[in-house]
């Protein structure tokens, strides 16, 4: 008699211990659930309308390339498995893919799709495997309310490729950063993002969403013409009249040094 009265509290204490274990891993798991974010997808990954659509365009498209199952084939495509829709939307909505020929660098070009089948395409995509997605916004709302900073930003992170002013440059191996004349804001965007051949990917961590903004407004001042604070740009590419006139002041001076040197001897 006096064992089992023992026991019993023992008995209560195993049972509150594994009602107090059961309400932690509850709550856990339901703050879990509330402060954690859902994986971003595609918005257009729940139609499966678009997504056979975007199946199709693959098939018709890319296949050939980059493989039934989006694996890649070797030494003619990369895999597409998580790579996201981002980087399907910068690459086919600038012409870039398909690509017509193997080359160090794809180049820009007229886009062989429409916005709908991109968007379609970059759908089918993002489902297998997810990835980076595009932001909600478009057009001017990527544009930033800071282009002074965009500017600093843009010098700091993309000046050494792209020059100062987004007019490109050479790169090493037959490959180019390309000038930004021309590019939209979703494609600046997008490329950062997804940092396309040799260009670096920006994360939020790196660049936020309102830092990668000023960017693209800075970019879209200084492409557009809008920034130009006087006289003849020169195609933007830099300080091409002062250097000339320094080359010839320099030449000339070192002419006569070099002739005053000639009398003296």
């Amino acid at each position: 008699m006096i064992k089992k009265l023992r026991s019993r509290p023992k008995l209560r204490r195993r049972v509150a211990l594994a009602l107090a274990i059961g309400i932690g891993l509850l709550s856990v798991g339901t703050l879990y659930s509330v402060l954690v974010p859902e994986p971003q997808t595609a918005q257009a990954q729940t139609d499966p309308a678009v997504l056979r659509k975007g199946e199709q365009i693959y098939n018709n498209t890319c296949i050939s390339c980059h493989g039934s199952n989006l694996q890649g084939e070797s030494g003619r495509g990369p895999s597409l498995v998580g790579i996201g829709e981002a980087a399907v939307f910068f690459q086919v909505s600038t012409g870039r893919m398909p690509m017509m020929s193997q080359s160090p660098q794809a180049e820009s070009k007229p886009p062989v799709l429409k916005p709908d089948e991109i968007d379609a395409l970059a759908a089918f995509v993002q489902s297998k495997g997810g990835g980076v997605v595009m932001p909600h916004e478009r057009g001017a709302q990527l544009l930033g309310s800071n282009s002074a900073r965009g500017g600093e930003l843009f010098r700091l992170n993309c000046a050494s490729c792209h020059n100062f002013t987004g007019r490109g440059g050479a790169l090493s191996s037959g490959k180019f950063a390309p000038a930004l004349d021309g590019a939209t804001a979703e494609e600046i965007y997008a490329a950062m993002l997804t940092g396309p051949q040799n260009m670096p990917k920006f994360s939020d961590r790196q660049l936020s969403p309102e830092e990668k903004k000023d960017i693209i407004a800075y970019v879209k001042s200084v492409t557009d013409g809008n920034n130009n604070p006087g006289g003849s740009p020169i195609g933007g590419l830099g300080p091409q009249s002062e250097g000339f006139i320094a080359f010839i002041v320099g030449l000339a001076a070192l002419l006569g040094v070099t002739l005053w040197i000639g009398s003296k001897a």
